[in-house]
C-alpha cells in the first residue's frame, strides 16, 4: 500500500473510530428515561448526568489548546464535568440532583463542543496529511477513554430499576452442556507483557515498556468460576468462614452486610439473577460477577490462588513452543464465534460456550464475558513514564489498594483486548462485570 492510501485510511480510520464511539455512548444515555437521569445507580459513582457532560468535557480539555488552538467557551462546565469518582473510601458523594445543571444546557455543551472538534479535525486530517504521532495518541486517548465509560456506564445502569430504563433486544442466549471445571497444566516459560515504545502501537502509561516475565509451570482453571460453582461456595459457609478473608476483607464484608454477589437477589424460590433488562434465575453455567475479596476467598476455600498478571498472561497467549500469539486462539480478530466482547451482548453467556476460542493450552474464554481478577497489584512497569497530558490516569492508582484486571467483558470494546491492556480496580467493589478462575502452583 502506497504511504498517500496509508494517510487517507488513517485518516478515516481515526475519524471513524471518533464518531463511532460517539454513537455507542449516545446509545447508551437513550437507554435511560429521562427522569432518571439525575439518578445514582451506585453510591460510590457519580449521577448518571455527570457522564452525559464528562465524556465531551475530557475531549475537550484534552484538546481544545494541544490541538484545536481555541479558548474555552464554557469553563464552569469543563471543570464541573472534568473528573469521576474513584471508589476507594474518602466517603460517598453526598450531593444533590438540584446541584446538577438542567439537561438543555449540558447537551447544548455537548454539542458544541463535538461541533468544534469535528470542524478542526476534518481540516488537520484532509485527505493528503499525515496525522502525526502526538495527535494519533491523542485520539486514541479520546477514543478509548469513552469506551471505557461506555462499559462503566453499562454496569452502573445495571443497577437502575429496570423500568427506568428503554427495554433494548439483548441478543441471542448461547447455551452449552452443563460441564466440570479441571485444571490445565501450563508449562513453564515466559510471559511477554506490554508493549514496546519503538512498535508505534497505541497504549496507554501503564502498558509500556514490553517485558518478559519468566513463570514457572503451573495449573489453572479450564474456565472461568460458574454461578454454580460459587453457589457451592456459599452454601459450605464461604461468607461466614473467618479464614478464607484477609482482616480487611473481612471487615468491608461484616460492616456492609455483604453475603453474595451483587448481580445476586433472593427470592421465595431461590437465587435470581439481575440482567440488564430482567430478573431470570440464577444461570448456574454463567460466570459470577464478584468482586476481589469475594474472588480471593473462594480460591482459599478451595485451596488455590488467583493467578499472578504473568501467571494469567501465559494461559492466554502463550504457546508449547514459548511464543506469543496475538489472541487466545491466535490472530484472527475477535468474533461472536470466539469471544464475548466488543458489546454483542448485554449479558454473560455459558463460560464452555465458546470452545473456538481456546488458548494454545486449552483453556476456555479468557478474552470476554467478564474481566478476571489476578493477584497483582495495579503498579508500573520498569521504564514506566506518565503521559505529560494525563499524568494521574495511572500513576495515581499505584497505591497498593487496586488489583490487576484482564481478558474483558461482554461490553469492552475491540481495541481493548490487546494483549498489553491492564485494567484495575480496588478489592471491594462489587459492581464491575468481573469473574476469576484460579491456579495451583
Amino acid at each position: 500500500m502506497s504511504v498517500a492510501r496509508q494517510d487517507v485510511q488513517l485518516r478515516h480510520e481515526l475519524l471513524g473510530r471518533v464518531h463511532d464511539a460517539r454513537e455507542r455512548s449516545d446509545a447508551l444515555f437513550a437507554l435511560v428515561r429521562p427522569s432518571a437521569l439525575y439518578d445514582r445507580p451506585i453510591p460510590e459513582r457519580h449521577r448518571i448526568i455527570f457522564y452525559v457532560g464528562h465524556l465531551e468535557a475530557f475531549d475537550w480539555n484534552l484538546l481544545y489548546e494541544r490541538v484545536l488552538n481555541a479558548k474555552a467557551f464554557h469553563p464552569d462546565f469543563d471543570r464541573l464535568f472534568a473528573f469521576g469518582i474513584d471508589p476507594v473510601g474518602g466517603g460517598l458523594p453526598d450531593d444533590k440532583s438540584s446541584d446538577w445543571p438542567d439537561l438543555t444546557p449540558v447537551q447544548g455543551y455537548v454539542q458544541h463542543v463535538r461541533s468544534a472538534i469535528d470542524q478542526k479535525l476534518e481540516a488537520i486530517l484532509s485527505p493528503g496529511l499525515r496525522p502525526s504521532s502526538d495527535l494519533s495518541t491523542l485520539l486514541n486517548v479520546a477514543i478509548e477513554h469513552r469506551l471505557m465509560h461506555v462499559e462503566t456506564l453499562a454496569y452502573m445502569l445495571h443497577q437502575l430499576p429496570h423500568d427506568k430504563k428503554i427495554r433494548e433486544h439483548s441478543g441471542r442466549s448461547l447455551l452449552a452442556e452443563p460441564v466440570a471445571n479441571r485444571m490445565v497444566q501450563i508449562p513453564a516459560g515466559t510471559a511477554e507483557l506490554g508493549i514496546s515504545r519503538s512498535s508505534g502501537e497505541f497504549g496507554w502509561d501503564n502498558e509500556f515498556e514490553a517485558h518478559s516475565v519468566d513463570v514457572p509451570g503451573f495449573e489453572i482453571d479450564q474456565f472461568m468460576v460458574s454461578n454454580a460453582d460459587f453457589l457451592e461456595f456459599m452454601k459450605s459457609g464461604g461468607y461466614e468462614t473467618r479464614d478464607f478473608w484477609t482482616d480487611t476483607d473481612w471487615k468491608w464484608k461484616a460492616s456492609h452486610g455483604i453475603s453474595h454477589p451483587i448481580f445476586w437477589t433472593k427470592s421465595d424460590d431461590g437465587w435470581r439473577y439481575r440482567t440488564m433488562f430482567d430478573e431470570i434465575p440464577l444461570p448456574l453455567d454463567w460466570p459470577v460477577y464478584v468482586s476481589h475479596a469475594e474472588a480471593s476467598a473462594y480460591a482459599r476455600c478451595a485451596g488455590k490462588s488467583l493467578p499472578t498478571e504473568a501467571e494469567w498472561h501465559r494461559a492466554a497467549y502463550g504457546t508449547n513452543e514459548d511464543q506469543q500469539r496475538r489472541y487466545p486462539w491466535g490472530n484472527e480478530p475477535p468474533n461472536a464465534h470466539l469471544c464475548n466482547a466488543d458489546l454483542m451482548r448485554w449479558d454473560p453467556v455459558p463460560v464452555n460456550a465458546l470452545p473456538s476460542g481456546q488458548s494454545a493450552f486449552g483453556v476456555d474464554g479468557m478474552l470476554g464475558n467478564g474481566w478476571e481478577w489476578t493477584s497483582t497489584e495495579f503498579a508500573p512497569f520498569t521504564a514506566f513514564e506518565r503521559f505529560p497530558f494525563y499524568p494521574g490516569y495511572s500513576a495515581n492508582f499505584f497505591d497498593g489498594k487496586h488489583f490487576v484486571m484482564k481478558g474483558g467483558s461482554p461490553r469492552t470494546a475491540a481495541c481493548m483486548l490487546r494483549p498489553s491492556f491492564r485494567n484495575w480496580f480496588q478489592p471491594h467493589y462489587q459492581y464491575v462485570y468481573a469473574g476469576f478462575r484460579c491456579v495451583r502452583r
